[in-house]
Parts: structure tokens; C-alpha cells; sequence
């Protein structure tokens, strides 16, 4: 029986690589792969020298700052009406610190609350499937004396869809408002936190 030459291996991406394979050496990806370690440790390096330098020009991240707790407790959250208002109030006064009591407060913070929801989503006849909710906050701090210190007006977008059920839409539509209520929260207790923390430089 005659043996056949094998066929002419072409100079090709697959043939270099099965090339390295059957001749035992390591093909380019895997040596980079080697090399990669090397170039992770060079990356931490990196890293680790950025946050030395951001410490150095006195970056400090918002929450966590010891120096702006006893102001952010010192506020009192007046009360907000409907349930959104009673979801973003208890939002507050956990994200302050805060006891949820006017006395001895050397700062009042009042929110005022507009909800709009607006059908996104429409059937054949004319029935709407879903809702986008839209929840608007306008704050204003105050000093024990009544001055206005810093106001602002923050929006915050949620959906839910029509159930089949009323109850049912009734809960989505009330889930919507609590995460907006929340998300709206965080923020506003965000833009408190810079504001001390521009009043101390």
C-alpha cells in the first residue's frame, strides 16, 4: 500500500496555531496570557498609587465622613404627606441618621411632593398596558431661626404594568412610588451631604 504525503499546511491563523500545538510550543495567546500577570501586577500598582494620590488631595468619599454625621442628624424631616411622602420621610431620617424628632434639631428639612403617571403603553383598543410614574421632589433646608440654607428640585422615573386584576395594579403602582420615593431619598441625602461639606471649606 502506497502512503499519501500529507497535504501542504497553508500559513494561515489555524495553521500556526495547530503548528505550535503539534510541536510542542506555546502559541502567542498563551505566552500573553503569562505575560498578563505580570502586566495585572503593573495594573494594582496603578491603582493603588491613584488612591494614594486622591487621598493626598483630600478626596474623601460622601458617605463614611465622620466630620459631616452631626449635621446630617441634626435635621428633622417634617412630615410629607400621602404614602410616597411616608416612604421618603422613613427613608430620610434612616439615611441621616436622624430620630425622626423636632426636638433640639438645629435644621428642618422640608420636601414637597408632585406624582404624575402617564400610560406609555397602549393596546389595540385603546386600553393602556403600562404606566410610567413620575415622582418630583422640591426640598428646602432651613436653619433653627427659619433661613433658608439650600433648596432643589429632583426626579425620579418608575414603571409598572395594568394587571388584569385591580388589587394587583393597585400593589405595582404602589411598589412604583416606594422605589421612586426611596431612590429620591438617596439623592436628596446626597445633595445634603455636599452642601456641609462645601459650608465647612
Amino acid at each position: 500500500m502506497t502512503l499519501k504525503s500529507p497535504p501542504p499546511v497553508f500559513a494561515g491563523p489555524r495553521a500556526v496555531r495547530t503548528l505550535s500545538l503539534r510541536t510542542g510550543h506555546l502559541p502567542r495567546q498563551h505566552a500573553g496570557a503569562r505575560e498578563g500577570r505580570g502586566g495585572s501586577v503593573f495594573g494594582l500598582g496603578i491603582v493603588l498609587f491613584l488612591c494614594l494620590t486622591l487621598a493626598a488631595c483630600g478626596f474623601r468619599p460622601l458617605y463614611g465622613d465622620a466630620r459631616l454625621s452631626p449635621q446630617l442628624s441634626s435635621i428633622y424631616v417634617e412630615p410629607i404627606t400621602e404614602r410616597a411622602g411616608y416612604e421618603m420621610r422613613n427613608s430620610l431620617i434612616d439615611l441621616l441618621g436622624s430620630d425622626g424628632r423636632a426636638g433640639g434639631k438645629a435644621y428642618h428639612l422640608t420636601v414637597t411632593l408632585t406624582d404624575t403617571n402617564q400610560g406609555v403603553a397602549l393596546q389595540n383598543d385603546a386600553t393602556i398596558t403600562r404606566y410610567n410614574d413620575t415622582l418630583t421632589a422640591t426640598y428646602v433646608l432651613t436653619d433653627a431661626k427659619g433661613t433658608e440654607l439650600t433648596r432643589n428640585t429632583l426626579s425620579g422615573l418608575s414603571s409598572y404594568n395594568v394587571a388584569t386584576a385591580p388589587y394587583a395594579t393597585l400593589a405595582a403602582q404602589q411598589d412604583s412610588d416606594k422605589r421612586a420615593a426611596q431612590d429620591l431619598a438617596q439623592r436628596i441625602s446626597l445633595d445634603l451631604g455636599v452642601y456641609f461639606r462645601r459650608a465647612k471649606r
